[in-house]
């Protein structure tokens, strides 16, 4: 099969790379179109037997028709030309579409009369992405529902993150609910492993929150930064520090505004951190934080960055979130939407409580252990594959 995507290089794309590793491990051929960057460059490399083909990373569009063109159409020819490469050098049955965007699709139309059927996995609601993104809808907005009904329409079989997406699946796009399995994201947790931390971390504050993502316009850090400071200056809680581990578009506007309010101090911003120094400033925080705001999107989208501080027994705070909720249950204190007041008294009022902070650690972690993590996910993943190949084969369903 040929998995292809185009937000993230591989392995980067932690979602991703577990799909094909696992694909891997039960005796499938895989082989992954990606963009380069951050460190991972190179055209072609071979990765624990995933065959990984990279083209150069597109500039990321952030306002406009013309820039969002310019970046998928770029990324759509190397997907062309590559799948060209990948098709005579190894062959491939079955195209697995990662969007972001909803433009892979006509990639699979192209191979369908040669057989290869479309596996769709549904990464972003992207008409729910631009209205949180531009907070309008309009012309673009409405060619974002076409573009996904489109790839509905083209999907055999399509994967899921939630139930909340399994749901637009169905009901959106269409498709037999027979033919929608859901296959959340998820630690796995043999390699995102509990330890003690960095003492060099720890002697930042008394109280270390953590934070890890993207730090793009949709992600709150706005609301962050707000709820910081009224936690340090109205609620006089002055022994605290926010590490904050990751890479993004918006990176220097947060900065900026940690800055004017005279709040450097207080953050650590690390840039981009993966394996084990990853882990070492996780598992030094106490808190995790998850600021994303509450919208159309991510009422109903699972937050990576919660199953990683549920997997490292860490209790954390976000806004009222659909989804959210779902997944952390009783580990995570829960602010009124949009509202950095009462997310950083979510936050004072795990400082004041640490013993039931660390209960809800728990709670979290044997959440993960018991439903969540990507051992969990795997008989889902296999079980839409069995589907798409009995397809191929003209069995039923």
């Amino acid at each position: 099969m040929l998995i292809v995507v185009e937000n993230l290089p591989v392995p980067l794309d932690r979602r991703v790379w577990l799909e094909a590793t696992t694909l891997v491990a039960h005796g499938y051929q895989v082989s992954i179109i990606c963009p380069s960057g951050r460190g991972w460059d190179k055209e072609y490399e071979e990765l624990e037997g995933v065959h990984i083909y990279r083209y150069p990373e597109p500039p990321e569009a952030h306002i406009g028709a013309v820039a969002y063109a310019r970046e998928w159409g770029g990324a759509l020819w190397h997907m062309f030309r590559l799948a060209k490469k990948v098709w005579h050098e190894r062959g491939f049955d079955v195209i697995q579409g990662c969007n972001p965007p909803d433009l892979i699709f006509l990639l699979a139309w192209r191979y369908r009369r040669r057989g290869v059927r479309y596996l769709f996995d549904h990464h972003d609601v992207c008409p729910e992405l631009f209205e949180a993104k531009f907070n309008k809808r309009g012309p673009l907005y409405q060619a974002m529902l076409f573009l996904e009904r489109q790839t509905f329409r083209a999907a055999d079989v399509s994967i899921a993150t939630n139930e909340s997406f399994r749901e637009i699946a169905i009901r959106r796009g269409g498709m037999d609910p027979e033919n929608v399995f859901v296959v959340r994201s998820a630690p796995k947790i043999e390699k995102f492993r509990l330890g003690l931390g960095d003492s060099k971390v720890r002697t930042k504050a008394k109280t270390l929150m953590g934070y890890v993502g993207v730090i793009g316009q949709q992600e709150g850090m706005d609301l962050l930064v707000a709820a910081a400071d009224h936690l340090i200056r109205n609620l006089g809680y002055q022994d605290v520090h926010f590490m904050i581990v990751g890479f993004g578009p918006h990176l220097p506007e947060v900065q900026r505004d940690v800055a004017e309010r005279g709040l450097d101090k207080y953050f650590t911003f690390t840039g981009a951190l993966y394996g084990n120094d990853l882990l070492r400033v996780l598992n030094s925080t106490d808190i995790g934080v998850s600021p994303d705001p509450k919208n159309a999107m991510n009422d109903i989208s699972t937050m990576n960055k919660v199953m990683e501080y549920m997997t490292l027994e860490k209790p954390l705070v976000q806004f009222d979130l659909k989804e959210g909720l779902a997944s952390a249950g009783e580990a995570s204190r829960y602010a009124r939407a949009n509202d950095p007041n009462d997310f950083a008294t979510q936050i004072a009022w795990l400082i004041d409580h640490p013993d039931d902070g660390k209960e809800m650690g728990r709670k979290g972690r044997q959440r993960v252990l018991n439903e969540l993590s990507w051992n969990h996910s795997v008989p889902h993943l296999l079980a839409s594959y069995d589907r798409v190949f009995r397809l191929i084969k003209g069995g039923p369903a």
